[in-house]
């Protein structure tokens, strides 16, 4: 997640069309996150958002279906930027520690500046105090267990049937969502990247525990 609350970034190996496009697309993203956090949901029309961005409203539904769609885009890209900064991590590292850098990568990127931590935090409360994307930031983050888990399993050699990869995700998961509900339910005063370093402080000794769990099968008694 870059400053601009888009977290798809052009890639040297992209060809210019694929570099354009994508440009297009942040630039779509930006201007929507920004004006449905400020007009709140309902009230902004897709007219306003290609009219901020400077595109025709044939671009816009080149690349969105709708004003949802550029929201459940903006959470699917999240979850990609925090699984590929897990990926990326050393596998000697603990889980605790390449799991908070993971957790802290839309973090970071939004609060570099106070312009940007402002403008992260309305699109937060948008997201969190909105029923409709509050649902599907819920489903977003169901497939982002996943693969966090299957991400999990590949870096320290566990056997698919462990519990401990779906254990560590779901716990590093709720460690950012309590995250962003404590962020966006105060003033804004509090550091999310304090919040993260402390709420991961306490899950650390769980998650740097025994990570070999023998598959369930094994472990009940015949």
């Amino acid at each position: 997640m870059g400053c601009t609350l888009t977290v798809v970034s052009p890639s040297p190996e992209l060809t210019l069309a694929e570099r354009k496009r994508l440009l297009v697309a942040n630039e779509l993203t930006e201007a929507a996150l920004q004006l449905l956090a400020l007009k709140g949901f309902d009230a902004v029309t897709v007219d306003e958002i290609v009219a901020a961005a400077g595109v025709s409203k044939r671009t816009f539904f080149r690349y969105f279906a709708s004003k949802e769609d550029v929201v459940v885009q903006f959470l699917a890209d999240m979850g990609a930027g925090i699984r590929a900064e897990l990926a990326a991590r050393p596998l000697g590292e603990p889980p605790s520690v390449a799991l908070r850098h993971a957790m802290r990568v839309p973090v970071d990127a939004c609060t570099d500046h106070p312009d940007h931590t402002e403008r992260a935090l309305r699109v937060v409360r948008l997201i969190l105090r909105t029923p409709a994307l509050r649902a599907r930031f819920l489903e977003r983050r169901l497939r982002w267990s996943d693969d966090l888990a299957a991400e999990l399993t590949r870096r320290l050699k566990l056997d698919p049937a462990d519990l401990y990869p779906r254990l560590a995700a779901g716990m590093a998961l709720t460690a950012f969502d309590a995250t962003l509900d404590r962020w966006s339910s105060e003033d804004g005063t509090d550091d999310p990247a304090e919040l993260i370093e402390r709420a991961f402080a306490l899950l650390a000794p769980a998650l740097d525990g025994p990570t070999r769990l023998a598959p369930l099968s094994a472990a009940t008694p015949s």
